[in-house]
């Protein structure tokens, strides 16, 4: 099995460079209606403009806020240290930051992706002991 997420975003193109840089992940389609974001040759995370309905009608109403309800983004990241300062660069809105989780002894941040959903990076379990 392999997750493959879905959002739906208000800029495609500026979400898919915001994400590019915060992952170090590239872009595996381009345009302003849909985006593929891969790593490694994995697909990641899909970025999908809101009020284009394609074959499958419409993915998300743009009024419903916040978006994301109940959504965590996570992302567990190889260069913890690299990915704090691409955060600083981006000026993302922090929810919780940089912070070691006592029960998976590794660190994370939480904070806001420009669409306002949640997105946590974490290090690999363990490697904060």
């Amino acid at each position: 099995m392999r997750p493959q997420p879905l959002i739906a975003v208000t800029d495609v193109e500026a979400s898919s460079r915001w994400y590019q840089f915060l992952l170090g992940c590239q872009s595996a389609h381009g345009g302003a209606e849909y985006e593929r974001l891969v790593a490694d040759g994995n697909l990641i995370l899909q970025l999908h403009r809101f009020g284009v309905e394609h074959h499958h009608g419409a993915i998300g109403d743009p009024n419903d806020k916040p978006y994301g309800n109940g959504l965590l983004l996570w992302f567990e990241v190889d260069d913890f240290d690299a990915a704090m300062a691409r955060v600083e660069k981006l000026k993302a809105p922090i929810i919780l930051p940089r912070h070691r989780h006592e029960g998976a002894r590794h660190w994370q941040c939480w904070m806001r992706d420009p669409d306002g959903y949640a997105v946590v990076l974490s290090s690999p379990d363990g490697s904060a002991p």
